[in-house]
Order: structure tokens, then C-alpha cells, then sequence
């Protein structure tokens, strides 16, 4: 029973997900065109994770929330994710949320990921990661006073403010009561399990069937919503773009290895207990992206006046 409401939660997640169109590469290109609230909303979607701390310790359960002291290996980390992000044109969540609207070229992007993974594996570089002071009552008070107040501020807002923060709020929410059930579902979590045993040199732990499951109704809630608003269409793609998303999806297998997670775990469970990694790694990924696309749009542009001359 607990398996299957963990199975409808994540579906739900997927939903939502999909629906709204979480992604940081958007919300950076929004950014650029003066609108900044579409990446406050994503920065902010953990700001919930004061009740999946509380429900823990009502449930006498650890919390998982990755606390430790800034490093330049997570600059470097959430810099080459996010670089990567801007090539593959979509971060983890994203990723997935592609491919269940058919662009299977989005597979290439994950056999990066866990090629990046690999690498950084098998490389071993010493990292020396310190773990930070655990979240305080205060943190857990600032974030309890900060999901009220947008609370209140979206309840006074147009439909599209209500539509947009609540979604966001809610897979926040929705993520915290999965963390209670499963610390590892996020998808970076998997792949990195997965990489993990792929390589383990003596026995190797892989993933448990409920992860999978998990992963499963994810894309499971995702492809239910590009069914339902007629956004599923598969996309065509070539031998040269899957090469791109292989190498887009390495560096970001690379960055998520460095940074100890993806956008997804430094979204949920670093930024909101204020990290001073996770705070860095998410700035870096910000940056990655912003100069990531710049290059992809003069690589364009180069390729396009290129094929100008030849007409």
C-alpha cells in the first residue's frame, strides 16, 4: 500500500511536471527576456521542505538533506551541469519530461549521463567534501515563513501566477513526502546508483526494484500529461544529434558527480537548508547555462550563414 500511494505521488509529480514545464533552461531564457519569475518559482520549489523535515521527526525518521561546505570541485560541478544543460536544451527533469513527449534523442542525453557518471568514477579525484552543521529549528522556521507568504502572495495573484507557484509549490511538496519513503528516487539519484553498480569492482549494489518503479511512474505521470494537452509527437532525430546530447548528457553525468547531485537533489534537498554548496553549485549551474546558450546561439548562427553561402 505504501508502495503504490509512493507510485501515485511520483506520477502526480511527473504530472505536474510536464503540465507546467519545469525546466532551468527556460527559466534562464525568460530571465534574459526580462521575466524572472518563472526561475524564482523553480528556485523556490523546495521551500517545503520544512514539512518533510517535521513529518520526519514526527516519524522518529533521518532526514537526507545534503549539507555541506562550498568547494571549488562544486562550482566546477554545477558549472559543467549546467553547460551541459544549455547544449542538451533541457536540465535532468526536463530531460525526462522530453522524452515522454517523444523526443527520443533524449536517450542519448541519459547514456551520456551515465557515461559522465562513469568517468568521474572511475577518475576517484579527491574531493576532501566536508559535511556542513545539519538544518536548525530557525532554518526549518524561515522556510515554514517563507511557503506562507507565497502562499498568500499567489492566492492575490492572476491565474497564471496561481497556476505557475502553486504547481511548483506543490511538486516541492509532493517531493518531500517521497524523500520519507525513498531518500534515492530522483532520477540523478538512479542514474547514479545505476553507474555506481555498473562499475563496483567487488559486489555490486544496484538500485532496488521500488527506485525503478518509481522512475517508471515519473515518466509514467509525464507522458499521461503530453497525452492529454495532444503535446506527445515523436521526434526525428539524426546520427549527429544523438553524438551532441551523448556529449551534453557526459558533462552533465560529469557536473552532477562533482556537485553530488543534479538540479533535482540540489533543488529539493541542498538550496532549501541553505547549503553553501548547494547555494554555490546552483549559481554555477545558472551560470553554465547563460554562457551555454550564448555559444549554442552563436554556433547557430555560424552554422546558419554558413548555409547561406552555399545557396
Amino acid at each position: 500500500m505504501i508502495l503504490i500511494s509512493a507510485l501515485f505521488i511520483v506520477a502526480l509529480l511527473g504530472y505536474l511536471a510536464q503540465t507546467i514545464g519545469l525546466c532551468l533552461v527556460r527559466g534562464i531564457k525568460e530571465l534574459k527576456d526580462g521575466n524572472p519569475l518563472f526561475l524564482s518559482a523553480i528556485l523556490l520549489s523546495g521551500v517545503f521542505a520544512w514539512v518533510y523535515a517535521a513529518l520526519a521527526y514526527a516519524l522518529d525518521m533521518p532526514v537526507q538533506f545534503k549539507t555541506y561546505t562550498a568547494s571549488g570541485w562544486f562550482a566546477l560541478g554545477g558549472f559543467l551541469f549546467g553547460l551541459g544543460t544549455a547544449f542538451n536544451q533541457g536540465c535532468g527533469v526536463s530531460t525526462l519530461s522530453k522524452l515522454a513527449r517523444g523526443d527520443l534523442k533524449m536517450i542519448a542525453t541519459i547514456i551520456g549521463w551515465l557515461a559522465g557518471w562513469a568517468m568521474l568514477g572511475a577518475w576517484q579525484p579527491d574531493m576532501n567534501i566536508v559535511t556542513a552543521t545539519k538544518p536548525t529549528n530557525q532554518t526549518y522556521g524561515i522556510l515554514a515563513a517563507t511557503s506562507a507568504a507565497l502562499v498568500i502572495w499567489t492566492l492575490f495573484g492572476d491565474k497564471e501566477r496561481k497556476k505557475l507557484w502553486f504547481s511548483m509549490m506543490a511538486i516541492g511538496l509532493l517531493a518531500s513526502c517521497l524523500f520519507l519513503y525513498e531518500p534515492q528516487w530522483t532520477p540523478s539519484g538512479l542514474l547514479h546508483g545505476i553507474s555506481t553498480a555498473m562499475f563496483e569492482q567487488n559486489t555490486p549494489q544496484w538500485p532496488s526494484i521500488e527506485r525503478y518503479l518509481i522512475f517508471v511512474a515519473l515518466l509514467g505521470g509525464m507522458f499521461l500529461a503530453a497525452w492529454r494537452t495532444q503535446r506527445f509527437e515523436f521526434v526525428k532525430s539524426n546520427w549527429q544529434q544523438w553524438t551532441a546530447h551523448i556529449l551534453a548528457g557526459s558533462l552533465m553525468g560529469i557536473g552532477a558527480s562533482l556537485a553530488l547531485g543534479g538540479n533535482d537533489s540540489q533543488l529539493l534537498l541542498a538550496l532549501p537548508t541553505f547549503s553553501s554548496a548547494g547555494i554555490v553549485t546552483v549559481i554555477a549551474m545558472l551560470l553554465g547555462i547563460w554562457l551555454g546558450l550564448m555559444m549554442r546561439a552563436k554556433m547557430l548562427a555560424v552554422k546558419n550563414k554558413n548555409l547561406d553561402k552555399e545557396r
